[in-house]
């Protein structure tokens, strides 16, 4: 257990070799543990407070909505690390998504974002989407950028917090800005504090026994968690200022096999729905594990509702649906990657698992004054 917890500290220490507990970039100071990397972040759109103030009252603002009732927080709740704690989000007109809403926590590593978009690396790519995407409608602000555009004038905050955002422009008061300033904000959201964090700073009491048995079990060859869930965000998907190349990983889990052929339902077939490539089918990003406690329910359309069922379903292999119109058995489908092969796992040893996985729940970033709603 000791040479894992040496080898686990190593390597975060390796991955942040530049990190200290202030990172400067402009005049924003990041407030980062000693053995984080910086965030990368586009040259196009540096960091500022000024700016990430702005972005946070854009964030909780229902008028980046078309009928005014929903805002970026309403899919992404800081009680609930930035989830909505529903099986699939739901737009501002009442549209029920495909998918579920990710957590936005230590999102300012992702190399790519959604679930099963490739294409996506960059937030201020990204954050079109949720306002300007008609199928499915979010925030639905197509057709509607002029009246944002007024809005902003007309908001004494905005007039004052755009210009001074965004000094070096003839006309702050655009939707561009509104995107590079949310994406600052978000990537501000950042957590480093889980007792997981505190273990490994040094605090040899911040994880039970039982937590410790569970980490070991979850960077076990016999459990297979870490290939999809490692790294210092517990995900395969990363990137940061000092990264050679991004990490990009996609995995089909055996959640679905409707035809006994690899299928999953048509309106989530998650990488095959960019690629067109079988192989891809009902491939999807692994996101992180930070704060895993409080995202409930799992996968990417929420049909696994605890993490107790989540372990259930690793273990066994895949998913076995008996009955209704997705009924399948997970366990046989041909995409499925080679990391759920499924495993024997004991009451205590379950137990132990649940435990480590809580150990990485960060209760500071759920109440952080810093992110919460300013209006």
């Amino acid at each position: 257990m000791k040479r894992l917890v040496i080898l686990l500290f190593a390597t975060t220490l390796a991955i942040g070799a530049i990190g200290m507990w202030w990172h400067g970039q402009q005049d924003y100071q990041w407030q980062i543990r000693p053995y984080a990397p910086l965030p990368d972040v586009p040259v196009d759109n540096p960091m500022s407070d000024i700016k990430v103030e702005l972005g946070r009252r854009l964030f909780y603002d229902t008028r980046l909505s078309a009928n005014n009732t929903m805002s970026c927080a309403s899919c992404h709740i800081q009680a609930l690390a930035f989830t909505d704690g529903k099986a699939r989000a739901v737009g501002a007109t009442g549209v029920v998504h495909p998918r579920s809403s990710m957590t936005l926590v230590n999102v300012a590593y992702a190399s790519r974002l959604t679930w099963a978009n490739e294409l996506i690396s960059h937030l201020e790519d990204q954050a079109l989407t949720p306002l300007f995407g008609e199928n499915p409608v979010e925030m639905g602000m197509s057709g509607h950028e002029e009246e944002l555009v007024a809005m902003l004038k007309r908001d004494e905050h905005y007039a004052e917090l755009l210009p001074r955002s965004f000094p070096a422009d003839e006309d702050p008061f655009s939707i561009v800005n509104v995107v590079r300033s949310t994406s600052a904000f978000v990537r501000t959201i950042i957590s480093f504090d889980a007792p997981y964090d505190r273990y490994l700073n040094g605090d040899e009491e911040a994880l039970s026994e039982r937590a410790l048995l569970g980490m070991e079990l979850f960077f076990s060859e016999r459990l297979e968690c870490f290939h999809c869930h490692g790294g210092f965000n517990f995900t395969d998907s990363t990137t940061h200022a000092n990264a050679n190349v991004d990490r990009i990983g996609y995995h089909n889990t055996g959640l679905y096999n409707i035809d006994d052929a690899g299928a999953y339902p048509s309106d989530n077939t998650g990488l095959y729905d960019m690629t067109g490539q079988r192989r891809d089918m009902g491939r999807f990003k692994a996101p992180t594990l930070r704060n895993i406690a409080v995202t409930a329910p799992y996968m990417h359309d929420g049909s696994v509702l605890t993490l107790d069922d989540a372990i259930s379903h690793y273990a066994r292999g895949g998913r076995l649906l008996e009955e209704g119109v997705y009924a399948g058995d997970g366990r046989r489908n041909p995409f499925k990657s080679e990391f759920v092969r499924g495993f024997e796992i004991s009451d205590d040893e379950r137990q132990a698992l649940l435990a480590f996985l809580d150990a990485l729940s960060d209760e500071t970033v759920l109440a952080d004054p810093r992110f919460s709603n300013p209006h």
